[in-house]
């Protein structure tokens, strides 16, 4: 028992010690699209965002956005980092991307970061850029 409890703070300090910025999946969600919703029409929000339902419009999010496993996007995707478990159909401009094991896409990607796990799929165009470019696009 007292290993196990060595190892639960061991795991929180480093969770707490790290200098660098929070992974996405650790950060707080503001906008929640849930399971079964349905949006018509585009979303803009202003930090970090996790659609489980479908979106059927352009969706905007100014820090991050994870788009879970019965997530869907149709249309295009702004944001400065993804994770896509779900379904995109449409275009994504970001500078950090990962589609996952059961993810989906199809549309053009703009990215400097990609990272895709085995059975992730991408149908598209795919334009890897420096920082600079990247942030000129966005603005």
């Amino acid at each position: 028992m007292a290993t196990d409890l060595r190892l639960i703070i061991h795991k929180n300090m480093a969770i707490f010690s790290k200098k660098d910025k929070v992974a996405l999946d650790l950060q707080a969600i503001s906008t929640l699209i849930s399971e079964g919703s349905v949006l018509e029409g585009n979303l803009k929000a202003p930090a970090f965002a996790r659609i489980d339902g479908l979106v059927n419009g352009d969706v905007n999010v100014d820090e991050g956005l994870i788009l879970g496993e019965k997530g869907e996007v149709r249309g295009n995707i702004t944001t400065k980092e993804i994770f896509v478990y779900g379904s995109v159909t449409g275009d994504i401009n970001t500078s950090s991307l990962e589609i996952k094991a059961t993810g989906r896409i199809t549309g053009d990607i703009r990215t400097q970061n990609l990272a895709v796990e085995n059975g992730g799929v991408y149908n598209g165009n795919l334009v890897m850029q420096q920082a600079e470019k990247q942030k000129q696009l966005q603005a």
